[in-house]
């Protein structure tokens, strides 16, 4: 079976709309008999639709570039690009950091330098809506208005105005289960307000994404609170002590108002849970 989630903190009146597109990106990405195939085609699905913060669809950073973080893992085995730039697909770039790389994690320039070793041609993700919300929130980020979002209002306290931006935390995310193998995906443009060179939870290991022998499970949300509590790896170390839609409830609700959402699968069962609008789809190709 494959899970797939669109992000945490969807337009509630396009949540039909995208979950009708997930659903169709889960059935194009369950052709392979390898669950890691699975995740990453359905992964590059959504970094090739801009209704989803994650490749072409990512959100600008402040300084107006755009760099992106995926991720992902089987049993044993993590690969992850972090802050990459100007390739269409960084999914495929952290799935050859796991298969051809020496390492498990590959950062910046050095993700970039990779890319290109292995054939990925320069692309230039930013888009006119991506371009249209910067703009937006660079001009509340300029106001004097009282009524500007406490979060433009608290980093107003610590930064020029020209180094963040309030926008989208979302993320796409995937996690797959075949033949009792499983598999994770997760990609994303990042989190605002970003700073350039901002990190959040997807490409670190056990923060938005972990996969074990028990299952797997990707987050999303504020990647700054995902990470700080490692809440993949917590989620997936209570897999088998109570159902998965129990443990999955009882680690989001215990953020409060933290925008969070969990996508997992375990041996016997999948399941989603979130604090606010989450995108999912699946095609439960149970073996």
């Amino acid at each position: 079976m494959l899970l797939l989630h669109g992000g945490v903190g969807s337009d509630k009146s396009k949540l039909e709309y995208l979950n009708s597109k997930l659903n169709d990106y889960a059935k194009v990405g369950s052709a392979s008999a390898s669950p890691l195939e699975n995740v990453v085609n359905a992964v590059v699905k959504m970094e090739d639709d801009e209704d989803f913060n994650a490749g072409t669809g990512s959100v600008m950073r402040i300084d107006g570039s755009i760099q992106m973080d995926a991720a992902v893992m089987i049993p044993g085995d993590f690969g992850s690009v972090i802050a990459i730039e100007r390739v269409k697909n960084p999914i495929l770039v952290a799935r050859d950091v796991l298969e051809k790389s020496p390492h498990i994690m590959l950062a910046s320039d050095g993700a970039v330098k990779f890319a290109r070793t292995l054939g990925y041609e320069e692309y230039d993700p930013s888009t006119g809506k991506a371009r249209s919300r910067l703009e937006k929130v660079l001009a509340e980020l300029r106001s004097e208005n009282a009524g500007i979002s406490s979060n433009v209002a608290h980093f107003k306290k610590f930064v020029n105005s020209t180094q963040f931006v309030e926008g989208s935390c979302d993320t796409v995310g995937a996690v797959a289960r075949m033949d009792g193998k499983f598999a994770a995906a997760v990609s994303t443009g990042g989190s605002s307000p970003m700073m350039r060179g901002r990190v959040g939870d997807s490409p670190v290991l056990g923060a938005g994404i972990y996969c074990g022998p028990k299952g797997a499970v990707v987050a999303t949300g504020i990647g700054e609170e995902i990470a700080k509590n490692i809440l993949c790896y917590r989620t997936y170390a209570k897999i088998g002590s109570k159902p998965l839609k129990e443990i999955l409830k009882e680690e989001v609700d215990s953020f409060g108002q933290t925008l969070i959402g969990l996508i997992a699968v375990d041996k016997d069962d999948y399941a989603h849970y979130d604090n606010g609008s989450m995108a999912v789809g699946t095609n439960n190709l149970e073996q």
